[in-house]
């Protein structure tokens, strides 16, 4: 494996996550030029022995591959869009956040203008980067991935989805759906739980129990979704939904909100409204395909 530190690169983009990324090189041995609109934010990286690239362009031109790291994807076509900016032959590595489409979109504004281009995620706070608890996800043609791996490598764990340049995106708002969705559920736990005097750290425990025995369904439940047959081998939905009606009735019992809890079993009320009462509870895939009734 090629681990070669002495191939230059360049980040465009030194907010937060931008200075970690460029710190993550330096510290790797990588040779790292930066630019970022307020210049005063490179001081402590020229500090470490960056070099502080007066435009755009002379970033570009310093680095094998650049990374760029700004506030939205407006911005990096704002950035690199300028006439005298030749992108031809580089190679670009966006790890702005946006949307699927808008990483396709990028991807194929920076192929008509000769560059190679892959487009990624960051599944990390700014004090993980470069350690192995910083998830790095990338998509697009994977010869560009397979050429730089060896030096992305210095941010973290690093990943390679697929071809799809909007891969990374959609990923990386699945990956906060988890989170968030957890993260509630263990919020109205919680909630319901202090209403009985038992502290959120007692209950935490419990709820981690709980977290970890649902995590391994999931491979399972995935077979259900992707056969497209959802055998009640565990519990039918209509059961499910009797649990989630003794939910809603508990909370509002106690005076917790109730909200969303309700919002799912609408959900699972529609699903078993059209026959799939009796079938496990992946088949609401169904519900969660379809487009919301705003």
């Amino acid at each position: 494996m090629n681990t070669r530190t002495d191939i230059p690169v360049t980040v465009i983009g030194l907010g937060l996550m931008g200075q970690a990324l460029a710190h993550a090189f330096l510290k790797a041995g990588h040779p790292t030029t930066v630019w970022n609109r307020t210049t005063a934010k490179a001081d402590q990286l020229v500090a470490e022995g960056a070099r502080l690239a007066p435009t755009v362009s002379a970033a570009l031109e310093a680095g094998s591959l650049t990374i760029i790291c700004v506030t939205d994807y407006p911005a990096v076509h704002e950035l690199l869009g300028v006439g005298d900016i030749a992108l031809e032959g580089r190679m670009l590595i966006n790890l702005t956040s946006g949307s699927s489409a808008q990483a396709r979109e990028a991807a194929l504004w920076a192929e008509q203008r000769g560059a190679r281009y892959l487009d990624g995620a960051i599944m990390a706070i700014p004090s993980a980067i470069g350690t192995a608890e910083a998830v790095i996800l990338h998509s697009g043609p994977e010869s560009d991935f397979e050429a730089h791996k060896s030096t992305l490598d210095a941010l973290g764990t690093v990943t390679y989805l697929g071809a799809d340049h909007g891969l990374a995106s959609l990923y990386d708002v699945a990956g906060l759906a988890m989170m968030w969705s957890v993260l509630n559920a263990w919020l109205q736990g919680t909630a319901l739980l202090r209403t009985a005097g038992v502290d959120a750290a007692t209950y935490a425990q419990f709820a981690q129990q709980i977290a970890t025995g649902v995590s391994e369904w999931l491979p399972g439940y995935a077979e259900q979704i992707d056969r497209g047959s959802f055998p009640a081998e565990v519990s039918a939905l209509e059961t499910d939904a009797r649990a989630m009606a003794h939910l809603i009735e508990e909370s509002e019992a106690v005076g917790v909100n109730a909200e969303l809890p309700k919002l799912i079993k609408a959900m699972a009320d529609r699903s078993i409204a059209a026959g799939h009462g009796g079938e496990q509870y992946p088949v609401l895939i169904e519900e969660f395909g379809k487009p919301g009734n705003d």
